[in-house]
């Protein structure tokens, strides 16, 4: 079985008030699932430094920071959490490169259509599905991340989600996106020496079948792995033409 955590009910991720205490009792910084380093080679391909970048329940992660410093120009952060943008907007008031607006992701009538070139998503949708309501608000939010996203625009998506809980949400028609999927394991995982599967490189595509799901012999050998979908937003007439993404890069 793949892990998800659609099924968690414990607290209500999709409640201000449950984050804005976690982040006055925790404070600092933290990042969620991976840091920049081991997502730059997907973000670096996707996104030209010059894109205009919307990141997506930021907290108090330090992935806008390490983006701007790898040359990216324009990222604007939002949160839920009052605290945590009160928090970062102090933090990088010197970044004119980063801001911070306090927003509900399932509401951001505050942007007009096709803002921006990409949205990034580590974890948010996770915790959406977490909270009550999880479908309708899933619903909302990408929702509003497709209307968001200017045609050839991405979504990115680091989620614990496999295709069989993901892509029932992502694969609507009404977004038209045209989806590839990657899967990484989580830092510092070390894959067994008695590992028997096939070397392959986490910059490939996996070939989904043509439900959407993953093939029958397809190995995930660390169980706490993230997936990556990239969701494309393509037009009508051209949709069909454009192939998925393929990393030829090589990293250790």
């Amino acid at each position: 079985m793949f892990r998800d955590v659609s099924s968690c009910n414990t607290y209500d991720y999709g409640d201000a008030h449950y984050w804005d205490a976690r982040y006055i009792q925790e404070g600092g910084s933290f990042d969620w699932y991976q840091r920049y380093s081991n997502l730059k080679p997907f973000l670096r391909h996707c996104f030209s430094l010059s894109s205009t970048i919307l990141m997506v329940g930021c907290g108090n992660a330090v992935i806008s920071e390490d983006m701007v410093k790898d040359g990216y120009e324009e990222i604007v952060n939002i949160d839920i959490s009052s605290v945590a943008i009160d928090m970062m907007r102090k933090k990088h008031e010197r970044l004119p490169q980063l801001k911070y607006l306090q927003m509900d992701v399932r509401d951001m009538s505050f942007f007009p259509d096709e803002s921006f070139d990409g949205v990034i998503d580590k974890g948010t949708l996770d915790s959406l599905m977490c909270g009550t309501d999880a479908p309708i608000s899933a619903s909302q939010m990408l929702a509003e991340v497709c209307r968001l996203l200017k045609p050839g625009g991405t979504y990115m998506l680091i989620t614990y989600g496999d295709p069989t809980v993901r892509m029932p949400h992502l694969s609507k028609p009404v977004y038209n996106w045209k989806i590839t999927l990657y899967n990484i394991p989580r830092p510092g995982f070390h894959k067994p020496e008695c590992s028997t599967s096939s070397k392959k490189s986490l910059l490939e595509p996996i070939p989904l079948t043509d439900k959407g799901l993953l093939p029958a012999d397809w190995v995930m050998e660390d169980p706490d792995s993230h997936f990556i979908y990239v969701c494309r937003k393509v037009n009508d007439t051209n949709g069909d033409d454009i192939p998925p993404y393929r990393l030829n890069i090589d990293v250790s």
